[in-house]
């Protein structure tokens, strides 16, 4: 039994999903938090009432989760919805789209707010991002109360080349992106709040020279910054990369120094065997896009990735922000690549993916990605009083087949109510729409005048 403690919140009741496989579900839950930590996780039988708390919340009829943990996304190309997706595939390189050099450091920051405040009102308490204007993007998208990591894309191609077809490699732009990522991390890592952070970005292997990639490897070892890139996501980037250096994208990777447990590779379509097996084995964490993947037309082999020993954390890259419907894609895709429904491919498997194994792609296992006392109190709760959620005889079925990130009533980052009956209380939402509505209409009409 519990003693009577002060709490800061208390949540009484519904269903606790924990992602902890010591006590993964706990039903008529009671979650105590104080100092932005869980306190007290306990079943409501096993507590002594009344507890002391500033505030109490009812939660009967909801379920809580682990804060979502989207380790792939770029904010800024949510002005790309609706029209990029029928267009190409990865709008770096696709002509006629409007591309990162023409963005501005504000557009961005407009940009990012809005990209942020949809992840967030969909149950994400932490996005890693990265595009352009990282400097301005990492403090815009904190606005909204969301965990944000961000990391302009580093690079020595010239991009204002790339969408015509051109790979020319500047080492000038290689020493001045590499220099404004680690500037970045110096001043955002290792804060104790952790509600913002730096991972380098190199962008890919196609768009980064192996010397480069040397240069950007040799960084992350000197500093302990951990990496994010595109790996394998386009036929031609495995194209120009076996001409170029000999090699596939991911022997690239082993042979420059970054294929580790530090690094996180997005998107992993177009794998060979033995590329499968290198990723298994070394310990990266692979950002799997299913939607974004299969609205392009292609779809990792997560299959055989799990099966290599290769963990996967979840992204829902550009144009949308919903990564409830992204464990749904995943759950969908992996029993596609199986032909069968089994106990290989479940519900807890995705869940996990947009939680625990975000966190450790992250480096921050220890203060997120589950709920058990002592870490930080990033807590999502569902409505569930719904009728596509009713009648919810198993709360982690209904979550990952049958819920929507507009199903999120409320969301606590490091204990912070964020969202509130379905509303973000940090920010304006009507204001961060607009501003991004005219940033991006101003930005198609550029895009457009500037097609060949």
């Amino acid at each position: 039994m519990t003693s009577k403690t002060d709490y800061d919140i208390l949540l009484c009741g519904g269903t606790a999903l924990t992602m902890d496989p010591r006590n993964p579900v706990v039903e008529n839950a009671v979650i105590g938090i104080k100092g932005g930590r869980i306190a007290l996780l306990t079943h409501r039988r096993d507590v002594t009432f009344p507890l002391k708390a500033a505030r109490t919340i009812l939660a009967d009829g909801r379920v809580m989760t682990p804060g979502l943990i989207n380790i792939h996304t770029h904010t800024i190309l949510c002005m790309l919805r609706g029209q990029a997706e029928d267009l190409g595939f990865a709008p770096a390189y696709t002509p006629g789209v409007p591309q990162g050099h023409q963005v501005s450091p504000e557009q961005a920051g407009a940009l990012a707010r809005l990209g942020a405040l949809e992840a967030l009102l969909f149950g994400s308490t932490v996005v890693n991002d990265s595009h352009v204007h990282a400097d301005v993007v990492i403090d815009a998208m904190a606005e909204t109360g969301i965990r944000a990591f961000a990391c302009s894309r580093i690079h020595d191609v010239d991009f204002t080349k790339v969408s015509s077809g051109r790979w020319e490699y500047d080492a000038r732009i290689g020493e001045e992106t590499l220099a404004a990522g680690l500037a970045l991390a110096a001043k955002y890592n290792g804060k104790s709040s952790l509600l913002q952070g730096v991972q380098l970005t190199p962008h890919a292997p196609d768009t980064c020279s192996a010397a480069f990639l040397r240069k950007v490897a040799a960084a992350a070892e000197k500093t302990g910054v951990r990496v994010s890139i595109h790996l394998a996501q386009r036929q031609k980037e495995v194209e120009i990369v076996q001409e170029r250096d000999g090699m596939t994208p991911v022997e690239l990777l082993e042979d420059v120094g970054l294929l580790n447990e530090r690094l996180t590779a997005a998107h992993c379509i177009y794998l060979s065997q033995e590329d499968i097996r290198r990723l298994g084995r070394c310990g990266a964490t692979v950002a799997h896009i299913p939607r974004g993947n299969a609205i392009g037309g292609s779809l990792a082999p997560t299959s055989a990735l799990r099966r290599a020993g290769a963990r996967l954390g979840l992204g829902s890259d550009n144009q949308h922000g919903d990564m409830v419907e992204v464990m749904r894609w995943a759950l969908g895709i992996g029993r596609i690549q199986e032909g069968i429904v089994s106990d290989f491919w479940q519900p807890r498997h995705v869940v996990e993916m947009a939680t625990r194994n975000g966190a450790i792609s992250l480096g921050l296992e220890a203060e997120i990605g589950s709920l058990e006392v002592g870490k930080q109190a990033d807590i999502v709760v569902f409505d569930f009083r719904r009728a596509h959620l009713t009648p919810c005889l198993n709360a982690l079925g209904n979550l990952v087949h049958t819920c929507q990130g507009r199903d999120v009533e409320m969301v606590l980052v490091a204990g912070r109510p964020v969202v509130e009956d379905g509303r973000a209380t940090l920010c304006d939402e009507e204001k961060i729409r607009g501003e991004a509505l005219a940033v991006s209409r101003e930005l198609w009409e550029k895009a457009r005048r500037e097609i060949p």
